[in-house]
């Protein structure tokens, strides 16, 4: 009898795994083994961002850009019959909160990709565990150099590199606009380190140094020091790296002191942000963009999809008004989306991250493409130059008027005999 009853239990037991396995595979995708975050209805994408703090205008515009387009393409059926569910941290642009996140996000919430990240000492602070999950993260809001080399074939980035930002500004400054003697204000962490490293590399192209270099603590306002020593090197312009209110802070100041200096910012800074804060001061402060601000008539001639994501921004998120940063999020969608239509039903990392690399020559706009291989995994290469007129963002395609206001003296002419 006693054998009868474990006969019985063991059978019981037996069913009940059977059961939660079968609810485990209806669960999964139909086909084959179990993928990550992957069901017949839905595919699980995991974010880690700022949403709170001071980085967190750049957090949350990322977020409203990328939902924008998910949710336009989730009301028109999916991908491949499946939805897609985007699960959102917040990190407050803090790295060991980032990780943790990160964490929870690969074994808890059991996500397919990571995606839409925030930030470079967030960001990098990821790449040991993405390597070690085999993880696709894709469409990051940095440019650093750390999540370009050495190539790692699950990181994908869209946007252009700060190299490239940094790499452009010095060469209209140098050449266009006459400057020598160029100093750098950065965030001490690995973003600041990693646009300071650009911006000297690009300098090194013409024979030059940083004339100062002065940094502040990330998460404080602390910029006094840093513009002490940018004011005494008598720098004719500032390469800063930095986010909105600190960099605020310090070219309100300065130009209480230094009316002729030109402030050169990289994207990251959140260029709207930047100009909202300075107001009238803010007036010929140039931003390095790697979208175009949407607001403006040029950007639907450079990136054809501009009229779609104002439309798309409007419909889900009618209180948010369109900026740069949300546009980089929309894209950084529409090349998740892209990827997982050119993967097909039979989803799986593997195959989605062949699939990133098969997008070659897609057009955006004039002259602006995206283009990935099994050897490149940046998309996008274009840099835009804006600069604050009136408190608002216009393109900056004239250096040389920018020379006439803020370049060296230049000699007097000889009349002609």
């Amino acid at each position: 009898m006693f054998r009868n009853l474990l006969r019985a239990v063991a059978f019981a037991v037996c069913a009940l795994a059977l059961v939660a396995g079968c609810g485990t595979n209806d669960r999964q995708n139909a086909a084959g083994p179990a993928v990550p975050g992957v069901n017949i209805n839905e595919v699980r994408i995991g974010s880690s961002l700022a949403l709170t703090g001071h980085a967190s205008f750049l957090g949350i515009q990322t977020l409203r850009g990328a939902q924008s387009y998910i949710n336009y393409v989730n009301d028109a059926g999916g991908i491949h019959g499946r939805r897609i569910e985007l699960i959102a941290f917040d990190d407050g642009y803090d790295p060991p909160i980032c990780l943790a996140n990160t964490q929870r996000l690969l074994v808890e919430e059991n996500v397919f990709a990571l995606f839409c990240y925030v930030g470079t000492p967030t960001t990098v602070k990821i790449i040991p565990l993405v390597e070690r999950a085999k993880v696709p993260l894709i469409g990051m809001f940095t440019g650093a150099n750390a999540l370009r080399e050495p190539f790692n074939p699950y990181i994908i980035n869209v946007r252009a590199s700060y190299y490239q930002e940094t790499g452009t500004a010095v060469k209209h400054l140098v050449e266009d606009v006459g400057v020598r003697k160029v100093a750098v204000f950065y965030q001490y962490d690995a973003y600041g380190l990693d646009g300071l490293r650009g911006a000297e590399l690009g300098l090194k192209q013409y024979n030059l140094t940083p004339v100062a270099k002065s940094s502040y603590t990330r998460g404080t306002l602390d910029v006094e020091e840093g513009l002490d020593k940018v004011l005494e090197s008598d720098a004719q312009a500032v390469i800063m790296i930095g986010t909105y209110e600190p960099c605020a802070k310090f070219i309100r100041l300065a130009k209480g002191k230094n009316k002729n200096l030109i402030f050169y910012n990289v994207s990251f800074v959140g260029a709207e942000e930047l100009a909202r804060l300075l107001g009238p001061v803010g007036e010929d402060v140039i931003v390095s963009q790697v979208v175009p601000p949407p607001e403006l008539p040029e950007a639907r001639v450079m990136l054809s999809d501009v009229d779609h994501y104002m439309e798309r921004l409007k419909r889900y998120f009618p209180a948010e008004k369109p900026n740069s940063v949300s546009l980089e999020g929309y894209f950084n969608a529409l090349v998740l989306v892209e990827g997982l239509q050119r993967t097909g039903p039979e989803l799986t990392r593997e195959r989605f991250v062949q699939a990133i690399e098969s997008i070659r020559n897609y057009p955006l706009g004039k002259d602006n493409f995206l283009d990935f291989s099994d050897t490149d995994h940046q998309g996008m290469d274009r840099v835009y130059f804006t600069m604050i007129k009136a408190a608002k963002l216009v393109l900056l395609t004239d250096w040389q008027e920018l020379a006439k206001k803020y370049g060296p003296p230049q000699p007097p002419q000889s009349k002609a005999p």
